[in-house]
């Protein structure tokens, strides 16, 4: 982990720095990732992960969500990786982890790609021959558990800016309900939820949009569109053209590898109907099985345990430790490492008793 001191940078001032060194980065042959504004990072030749996590210390005015923003990172991300933070006042100097790092989704990587479950957007831009590739990464908030966010490939088949938000008959009603009318045109406009950029998908009465409550990113709040910080989707929407290739998949279970590591990457599922502790034990096997496939790969599954039980959202390394003098024999069969897991004692058992 990097440890890095600095003010605390805010929205416009932040998105207009990076633009103003944008040219910059691209004039000279990219050498490293650090050479990329944030959420840039050089597409692996090799391997599956991108960026790295770090940590900054708070000033007094910060919030858990400003330092969030500021890097890159949503709500959900930001509390899963300061557990002990205050969400509303971390404290001047408090050391608060960014969680940087990525396993690239496994998804072509070509157009946009959204990982629900991740609640987050990669971008794969074409590059010009002889150009090293880049993927450029975005907090999102997707749809919540009544509303979810849809899943399948598409295209944007729109982009609009500054647009007017025609709620649905669905949505007047559920505000409506709730003692919240709303008109039934709302335009551009600070009070606008589109925010100042819309981009349609092809899946019907879909969006990526900007917000204009962008603490919500990193968050299942919408009613299914998906949601970027302002200066993110302003950023993205001059770049990508109607036509582009979206993909929307939900996977809370990643794996890549990275100078000879498999690592894995665990987020909490959206719904518990995908499946028990258990049953996500046994896919996460099945995975690490058919990743190491013909590999002697020493996994060390009672890490892989921790991670499905209890994902944090950064990437783990499942090497496990030099094996002693006399090593045990591997496990041949899923069940053999089922038993194996099951023999150490769980994450939750060492957690101390609540209540």
């Amino acid at each position: 982990m990097t440890t890095m001191t600095a003010p605390s940078l805010r929205g416009a001032l932040t998105r207009t720095t990076l633009l103003l060194g944008l040219s910059t980065a691209f004039a000279a042959p990219l050498q490293a990732s650090e050479d990329l504004p944030r959420g840039y990072y050089l597409l692996p030749e090799e391997g599956d992960l991108v960026g790295e996590v770090y940590s900054v210390e708070a000033d007094k005015e910060d919030t858990l969500i400003d330092i969030g923003h500021e890097h890159g990172i949503g709500y959900r991300a930001m509390v899963r990786a300061n557990p002990d933070v205050s969400v509303w006042y971390p404290g001047e100097g408090t050391e608060v982890t960014i969680p940087g790092q990525f396993i690239l989704p496994d998804a072509p990587r070509n157009g946009i790609v959204i990982n629900v479950a991740e609640m987050r957007l990669y971008y794969y831009p074409p590059a010009e021959e002889g150009e090293p590739r880049i993927v450029q990464t975005y907090p999102l908030g997707v749809g919540r558990q009544d509303w979810e966010t849809p899943l399948g490939n598409t295209t944007i088949t729109q982009k609009v800016e500054n647009p007017a938000w025609y709620p649905p008959e669905s949505i007047r009603r559920e505000h409506a309900e709730a003692g919240d009318p709303l008109p039934g045109v709302v335009p551009a406009g600070p009070d606008n939820p589109l925010g100042t950029r819309k981009m349609r998908l092809g899946i019907p009465g879909y969006l990526i949009h900007g917000t204009n409550k962008p603490e919500g990113v990193g968050m299942r709040v919408s009613h299914g569109c998906v949601r970027m910080l302002p200066q993110d989707v302003e950023h993205l929407f001059d770049q990508i053209a109607v036509g582009t290739q979206v993909r929307l998949i939900n996977e809370s279970f990643k794996l890549g590898w990275s100078d000879g590591t498999l690592y894995v990457q665990a987020y909490p599922y959206l719904d518990d109907k995908q499946g028990t502790s258990i049953q996500r034990v046994t896919e996460a096997l099945g995975q690490v099985d058919a990743s190491i496939e013909g590999l002697e790969y020493p996994v060390d599954y009672s890490r892989l345990r921790e991670v499905v039980e209890i994902p944090g959202g950064m990437p783990v390394a499942l090497e496990s430790a030099p094996e002693p003098a006399e090593p045990t024999p591997a496990p041949e069969t899923l069940y053999d490492r089922l038993e194996l897991i099951a023999a150490r004692p769980s994450l939750y058992d060492q957690l101390p008793p609540q209540g």
